[in-house]
């Protein structure tokens, strides 16, 4: 290790020490085995990854309901039938001192017609071709069961040995639809005003942290922003990150955008934003001027260098990266001991205009090159796009 300070350790509100101040962010991986059991593919992969050098390493999508599940291949974790696998998964991956989270989730609107039946907050549909069907509103008694969830796949997780969890409160996901005024229409006590379509994302949390105890690492990614006219503005989000605070969540993550409007693909990166790198880092700082929790910033870091500069401007406490990772998993080694001080990203583009807006398309690619590293053999990086979009077609309809 060098001298660098994204090799300093960190500590967490709850008194949890993270070894260095990279983060490998989620990405879909898609690679669970049938009924959703962790497979011994996805436990490789993230033994490499563990090898790889970062501080925390955030799982993808971890389903905490059958029911609703975003994509076929997805983990899912309801109950204690796949403890074996999911210690296994914590054991390998977290042997050389990363820390392993995992992301809960419930995809709510933004599940495919692989699901016999859609909630959400309100009817409102996923307008993306035909891909998505109207959702159900969830029933009040619905979405207490839905809060107890989230908090007994976290304590699983606990209990197979993981170090952490994150609420994905982003991306146009369940807890992101009730943040939005475009996806919640209720009138009731989780609709209409910030503060009620917050209180699904803090009462998952304070269930969760019922459950897991106060010392044990809990965060949550949300939006910035949805980036679409009416839906979850920036001075919400900032208000919502100040109700988190208050009840002592552990760390939040910063992204923006919905697969309606894929920002965190980097698809909407303004002039300020290529000489800066990292998508939301505008926002971030107006985050840090309201909060005392630490702050994960995810999104277009390819440099040392301003990587470096936000940590030592006190704008953030953990660069976030998931990309690279798919494309060299010993990235954070390689930052963390000065061996490589960039790492080029480039856009996976078809050429068709209404194909490369949707955000699904690019997370598929990556997806292919995890599943790649799972089973032990290299990177492909001029690997073709057309037969990943044939794929997503043919699992999602």
């Amino acid at each position: 290790m060098n001298n660098s300070i994204l090799s300093t350790p960190f500590k967490l509100p709850c008194g949890v020490e993270i070894p260095n101040r990279i983060v490998k962010s989620a990405m879909s991986e898609n690679m669970a085995a049938s009924k959703g059991r962790p497979s011994e593919k996805l436990i490789h992969l993230y033994e490499r990854w563990g090898r790889g050098g970062a501080g925390v390493l955030v799982s993808g999508n971890v389903m905490m309901d059958h029911k609703a599940v975003g994509e076929p291949h997805n983990v899912i974790i309801e109950d204690e039938r796949y403890l074996k696998e999911l210690k296994k998964w914590a054991t390998k991956c977290q042997s050389n001192g990363s820390h392993l989270w995992m992301q809960i989730n419930h995809p709510g609107r933004q599940a495919p017609r692989i699901n016999k039946e859609v909630v959400s907050a309100s009817d409102v549909r996923v307008k993306i071709g035909k891909m998505y069907a109207v959702p159900r509103p969830l029933e009040g008694e619905e979405i207490w069961q839905i809060i107890e969830g989230f908090g007994n796949t976290a304590a699983i997780a606990k209990k197979a040995g993981w170090k952490g969890v994150q609420i994905h409160g982003a991306h146009g996901y369940l807890v992101s639809q009730f943040l939005s005024p475009l996806s919640n229409l209720r009138t009731d006590h989780w609709g209409g005003s910030v503060e009620n379509r917050a209180r699904f994302a803090i009462e998952i949390y304070k269930n969760i942290r019922s459950k897991v105890g106060p010392n044990f690492p809990i965060g949550i990614k949300m939006n910035s922003a949805d980036f679409q006219r009416g839906g979850f503005t920036e001075e919400e989000s900032l208000q919502v990150i100040q109700m988190l605070s208050a009840e002592g969540i552990d760390l939040i993550e910063i992204s923006g955008g919905t697969y309606e409007r894929s920002a965190m693909m980097g698809t909407m990166k303004k002039q300020s934003t290529r000489e800066r790198e990292a998508y939301f880092i505008e926002f971030i700082e107006k985050a840090r001027q309201i909060t005392k929790t630490p702050l994960l910033l995810t999104g277009g870091f390819r440099t040392v260098e301003v990587m470096e500069e936000a940590l030592r401007n006190d704008e953030l406490d953990f660069v976030g990266m998931a990309r690279p990772f798919a494309v060299d998993p010993n990235i954070a080694n390689q930052f963390l001991s000065g061996e490589k001080s960039s790492i080029e990203i480039n856009p996976i583009k078809t050429g068709v205009g209404l194909i490369d807006k949707l955000g699904a398309m690019e997370v598929k690619w990556y997806s292919a090159q995890m599943d790649r590293i799972g089973k032990g053999k290299e990177v492909k990086p001029d690997l073709s796009v057309w037969p990943v979009i044939f794929k997503m077609v043919m699992e999602r309809g």
